[in-house]
């Protein structure tokens, strides 16, 4: 596989990111799949059963391709559960005027689990699916095998060029490389040396995994226009994963108190918090980060499973300030477009920026 081209056929070089949460639907990835990008569904946090039940959506809209991305489980931290369980349980005590607040109860004691992953490798193989993404670490050999006999085309996302080269090993189509100007969740999944300091630039980072690798490059972090995407392929990537960008198109599914806060003056900026999940993740700066940030345990996803009712009733509450809004550091230039004429506007961008 060389580096220059995706193996797979979108008619342009725009990937809409899965946003597990709620924010990928099945409409949204058929109509970017269907404006000729690629479109994702995220299986993290849904059932296998309920992904199921997109694919069959997303295939009653599109006969394009459309990708499902899963999350790795870290299965090493089931050694470390005694200690995590400690570590949790005093956020709980911590978390309780947060539930009195918004009159949730929190489980008593979050535990690990692997997010229905055999099920949803299961899943993946049996439907056929086209793209099968991986975040947070690499599939072992077994399952890229089946899935590449499957006919599945496999892109991993990654942080740094090591990674990069790990994701090829483990035998990844093409590689995402994510920038720490993303939303939501880092994708980070093996320790950086000593001496690594990660560019903030997008295009910069893409150019130092382009000369560790030669698999295609996907780059994503803060794309928001058609000169951003002409300054990642000029870089050395093959397209351009949006996530951000796609929040406020009707098809999205982020809840509307979200939608809402990315064009509100109150939030200025962003930042990386573990408070939500326990996982680093970046979001738009609101109280219950500023809180507590300083004492979330390192914990996912048992600090997920504690704080989801409260994100969820604050949510129905109308609150901003307790939900977590992941999103890009391009936050502001969200724009309230349908996905498909996202597409087109990002394009006609593209080519403006090329000439």
């Amino acid at each position: 596989m060389t580096g220059h081209v995706l193996p797979f056929g979108p008619s342009s070089p725009i990937i809409q990111a899965p946003m597990a949460g709620g924010g990928s639907t099945p409409a949204l990835a058929a109509a970017v799949s269907g404006a000729g990008g690629l479109g994702f569904l995220a299986a993290g946090y849904r059932t296998a059963r309920d992904v199921r039940r997109e694919i069959a959506a997303v295939r009653e809209r599109t006969d394009r391709p459309f990708g499902v991305s899963v999350f790795v489980p870290d299965f090493e931290v089931v050694r470390e559960e005694p200690r995590d369980a400690a570590a949790v349980a005093r956020y709980r005590d911590e978390l309780a005027p947060e539930a009195e607040r918004y009159g949730v109860t929190l489980p008593e004691a979050p535990a690990w689990d692997d997010d229905e992953w055999d099920a949803k490798i299961d899943l993946l193989v049996d439907e056929r699916v086209p793209v099968a993404g991986f975040t947070f670490g690499c599939p072992p050999p077994e399952v890229t095998a089946r899935l590449h006999d499957a006919g599945a085309v496999i892109m991993i996302m990654v942080n740094t060029p090591w990674e990069a080269v790990a994701a090829a090993e483990a035998g990844a189509d093409a590689v995402v490389v994510q920038s720490s100007g993303a939303g939501g969740h880092q994708a980070a999944f093996l320790p950086a040396p000593p001496s690594w300091e990660a560019p903030d630039d997008l295009p910069e980072l893409v150019a130092l995994v382009r000369e560790a690798t030669d698999v295609p490059l996907v780059a994503a972090g803060g794309i928001m226009d058609g000169a951003d995407v002409a300054a990642v392929l000029a870089a050395g990537a093959v397209a351009a994963q949006l996530g951000t960008a796609f929040l406020r198109t009707p098809e999205s599914g982020a809840h509307p108190v979200h939608k809402a806060a990315l064009a509100d003056p109150r939030f200025t900026r962003t930042a990386f918090t573990r408070a939500f999940s326990g996982r680093t993740a970046r979001g738009l700066a609101n109280r219950f980060m500023a809180e507590h940030e300083a004492s979330a345990p390192a914990c996912y996803p048992q600090v997920h499973h504690l704080t989801k009712g409260l994100r969820r009733a604050a949510a129905e509450h109308g609150d901003p300030e307790a939900m977590a809004l992941w999103c890009g550091r391009g936050y502001r230039r969200c724009r309230d477009l349908p996905a498909a004429a996202l597409v087109e506007a990002l394009m006609k961008e593209l080519a403006t920026a090329r000439a």
